[in-house]
Parts: structure tokens; C-alpha cells; sequence
């Protein structure tokens, strides 16, 4: 690679995120996209178990090396951030990210294409309160505040859970909170109630005696998506294969040694193993391609936010691409 092109800093691909503008406007972005980048770049959140196995065993630079490709990564706090910067061009591919999140960035006009999705993990995210909460049901939330991530699986684990209880979105105080400042604002008592995802959710149910009022059984599968820029997935669906094959290998491995997953996991995000381990029970880590069943879930969500008017347009999945391995 020329030196004359730089990288973008993470700094630039989030303020490029922040301000909605094209990859044009960001150094480096605009020629990345120029051509098949000779190193991919991608994002991931603590909730990325196997994409971080990967990261730490440094599996996929070996894995990709022999196709003359590297890797960078980065960070990002809930799923929603991390698919505008792949909308903008700041990543070629994204790890997991809760099945409610892709709909928010197809209703923005976003070029994504699916290209894996793991097996539901309902248990794997829930409505939280203290432990000594007065509160017993969902429906006892009405007019109270509830923190949550916008557009995250938390999102919609809400949404359900209200309306099988006769309520609305409307019905609560959303506050719009990333996993960090959600369990701050839920340890001060500024939320009601806390909507979380592991292994945020293991995290302040074994360090602060949180309760479960519900979590997403019946309501949310809470399937994990993993999306690509749709020119990366049309120019190098050879880079995809070797990634899907690699993340389908560390699911098993991974659902086959909770234990052993956890204590590589748990430095790495900042938790201890046991909380980690238990976060690693709850999710089923069975990669597979995007089909049938999960897209049509992808479509009831959609449709579900935009009922709400959390969307502000109708979108259709059937109009998504989705890489299949050749």
C-alpha cells in the first residue's frame, strides 16, 4: 500500500458517523473504497464474543494473510454506531450486532448486505430493576423512566414486552443510554428499569443483585447479525468465506467451553470469568447464514419500530442483500 494513503483514525470514522457525512468528506475513507482494500477493517462490541476470540488469537490475520489482506479493528459501544460507520464507509465489515439494529441503518438507505446470523438467544438480554424495586411487572413501568440503547435488541425486547402488557413506547420515559452510562444511571436510581444485553446483563446481576422483570422468551429471539458494505461483499466474497468459516469454527468451540471461552473473554472487556461464563451459557454462538426464518424475524421488527414511529418509513428486508457462501 502507497504510503501517500493513511488510515482513518477511529476519531475520524466516529465523527464522520456523528455528522452523517460521506466517506468522501474523511481522508482515506473515500480511497478505501476505491478499490478492494488490502485490509479490512472491523468493528465489534464487547457483546462480540467470537469476533474478539478471533481478535486475541489473532485468527483471522493468519486466516487472510495467504489473500494478501490485514486487519484492523475497532471498538464500539452498542450496534447502532458501529453500523453508520459501516454505512459510511469507515468499515468493510461489522461483527455481531442484535437483530433489532439493521433495521434502524436500512431505514437510513444504508448499503449493507448480511453475510452470517447466529441461532436465537432470548434468555441473552432482559428488563433489569434493583433487587429492592417496588416494581413486579411490565406493566408497572407506565410513566416510569427506562433506560435502554436506541436501536439495539434492548430496543425491541421493550417495545414487545410493553405491548403484551397493553402499553406502547409512548406509555414510558425513554432514556437513550449506551451499556456505560445505562448501568451508571441505573445504580444512582436516575432509571426505573434497565433493558441490557450480556454480558452487560450477567455484569450487574452478579456485582448488584439486579432483578429480572422479564427477559426476551416469548417477546425477542434476539438473534446476532453480521453485515458487510455491500461493494466489500460484492468485490471480495472470497475475504467473507474465510470469515464466516472462522467464526463458525470459534461458535463451536466456543458453546463447546464456556469456561474456558470466559477466561480469555474476561480480561479483554474488564469482567471477571464466572460473570463472563454465565453471559457465554445464555447465547448459542451457532453461526449460519442468514436465511428464511431469520429474515422474516428482521421484518417483523422493522415493522414493528415502524408501528411506533420509531422508524420514520416502511422498510423491506426483501430488499437487503445477503451473501451466501459459494
Amino acid at each position: 500500500m502507497s504510503a501517500r494513503h493513511s488510515h482513518p483514525s477511529r476519531r475520524q470514522i466516529l465523527l464522520a458517523c456523528a455528522a452523517g457525512i460521506g466517506a468522501a468528506a474523511v481522508p482515506g475513507l473515500a480511497w478505501s473504497q476505491s478499490k478492494a482494500p488490502e485490509t479490512v477493517r472491523i468493528g465489534f462490541q464487547k457483546s462480540s464474543t467470537l469476533t474478539i476470540y478471533l481478535k486475541a488469537q489473532g485468527t483471522l490475520e493468519k486466516a487472510l494473510a495467504p489473500l494478501g489482506v490485514s486487519v484492523q479493528w475497532y471498538e464500539f459501544t452498542s450496534g447502532l454506531p458501529l453500523l453508520e460507520a459501516l454505512n459510511v464507509g469507515g468499515l468493510e465489515l461489522s461483527a455481531d450486532v442484535a437483530d433489532a439494529v439493521p433495521p434502524f441503518a436500512f431505514a437510513a438507505d444504508a448499503k449493507l448486505t448480511y453475510y452470517a446470523s447466529e441461532l436465537p438467544s432470548p434468555t441473552a438480554q432482559a428488563i433489569v430493576v434493583k433487587r429492592d424495586s417496588p416494581i413486579t411487572s411490565v406493566a408497572q413501568l407506565k410513566g416510569q423512566k427506562v433506560g435502554f440503547a436506541k436501536g439495539a435488541g434492548a430496543h425491541y425486547l421493550l417495545i414487545e414486552a410493553l405491548a403484551r402488557n397493553g402499553l406502547s413506547i409512548k406509555d414510558v420515559q425513554p432514556a437513550y443510554l449506551s451499556p456505560a452510562d445505562g448501568r451508571a444511571a441505573f445504580e444512582r436510581d436516575a432509571i426505573a428499569a434497565w433493558v441490557i444485553w450480556d454480558p452487560f446483563l450477567a455484569a450487574v446481576q452478579r456485582q448488584s443483585g439486579a432483578r429480572i422483570l422479564v427477559d426476551g422468551t416469548g417477546l425477542s429471539n434476539y438473534r446476532r447479525f453480521y453485515l458487510a458494505s455491500s461493494a466489500f461483499a460484492q468485490k471480495r466474497p472470497d475475504v467473507l468465506a474465510v470469515v464466516y468459516d472462522e467464526l463458525a469454527k470459534a461458535g463451536l468451540w466456543t458453546k463447546a467451553n464456556p469456561a474456558a471461552a470466559a477466561q480469555f473473554h474476561a480480561p479483554v472487556i474488564g469482567l471477571d470469568a464466572a460473570t463472563v461464563e454465565a453471559a457465554n451459557l445464555r447465547r448459542s454462538y451457532a453461526v449460519q447464514p442468514a436465511d428464511a426464518a431469520a429474515l422474516e424475524e428482521q421484518q417483523r421488527i422493522a415493522d414493528a419500530f415502524t408501528q411506533q414511529g420509531v422508524l420514520p418509513k416502511k422498510v423491506n428486508i426483501r430488499d437487503v442483500p445477503v451473501w451466501r457462501k459459494g
